[in-house]
């Protein structure tokens, strides 16, 4: 087919995915296609405009190394991260309840994902409940503690956390030239599903601005910044992993996060506490802050 207008080249582009092996493949390309003919169609794209595109994608791609992901930034800046992150864990429980992995016994809801974002780092030390992971590391002290539970109520011994945050300013590790890990550790919860440990109050930032990313935040006239939050992935044998934050409560920008990823949910309260005996028994200095929160793990299928 030779096509001679707009639609007829939709259809033949269309047309060329009949080799395609995988069905799934076939699907995403199909709507794909379709979709990206109608968005070029609907603003009547110029060719220089095209042209812009297409410099934006190669400097976006150009922008990446091994510590920064640019395209992850672009996905979580335009909302389509979050989607997916949605949608999955919508999914997720959908597969669980037809199933049987979720009863009527069923008490409370599973925790709520959240986008991984680009500072994601493998490979943390793994460390006892009790350890200070951010020690050294600018930022006020605070104290996290908690409980993994399934969705029943019933706590997850061994469950682990893998925990990250920026420092007291809001700077990743692997923004520092040159840097190791700091404000990173594995921690696995006691035999009734309890974990604790310190790292530092998270502070709002802005995410990366000085690539195309950035570029195209000033124009649509948004601002880059996030509220202040700590990441963590809990995951436990025979439960569906969940990759979420833990965000402070009345943290600016918690109403306009730039990469959509606050749910109410995973807003924490953290208590200010002046110097003395915290918690676990140690003694502070200095004041410092404390946050509970409980995960709900959901279990796989059988």
């Amino acid at each position: 087919m030779t096509p001679s207008n707009e639609n007829e080249l939709t259809q033949a582009a269309l047309q060329r995915l009949e080799g395609a092996t995988d069905p799934r493949f076939a699907q995403v390309m199909t709507s794909l296609i379709t979709h990206l003919h109608a968005f070029i169609r609907e603003v009547d794209l110029k060719p220089d405009e095209w042209m812009r595109g297409i410099e934006f994608l190669t400097a976006t791609g150009k922008a990446c190394d091994d510590k920064r992901q640019e395209f992850i930034l672009l996905s979580d800046t335009l909302g389509a991260s979050m989607m997916v992150v949605m949608l999955d864990q919508l999914r997720a429980a959908r597969d669980a309840k037809q199933a049987g992995a979720v009863g009527d016994l069923a008490v409370t809801p599973t925790t709520e994902a959240t986008v991984q974002g680009p500072y994601y780092w493998a490979g943390a030390p793994e460390m006892p409940c009790g350890a200070d992971i951010a020690k050294g590391t600018p930022g006020e002290p605070t104290f996290y503690s908690g409980r993994v539970t399934d969705t029943r109520g019933q706590p997850i011994a061994g469950a682990l956390l893998d925990i990250w945050s920026g420092d007291g300013e809001g700077v990743y590790d692997m923004q520092v030239e040159g840097a190791g890990m700091a404000a990173r550790a594995r921690i696995r919860t006691d035999a009734e599903g309890r974990y604790w440990f310190w790292s530092i109050r998270p502070s709002y930032y802005p995410v990366p601005v000085d690539g195309p990313v950035g570029r195209m935040l000033d124009g649509m006239g948004r601002h880059p910044n996030r509220p202040g939050h700590i990441h963590m992935m809990v995951s436990a044998p025979a439960h569906v992993p969940v990759t979420t934050h833990l965000f402070v409560a009345g943290s600016p920008y918690i109403d306009s996060d730039a990469v959509f990823g606050v749910r109410p949910s995973l807003i924490v309260d953290f208590e200010s506490h002046p110097a003395g005996q915290a918690p676990d028994g140690r003694t502070l200095d200095t004041p410092y802050w404390s946050a509970h929160y409980d995960f709900h793990l959901q279990p796989t299928a059988a």
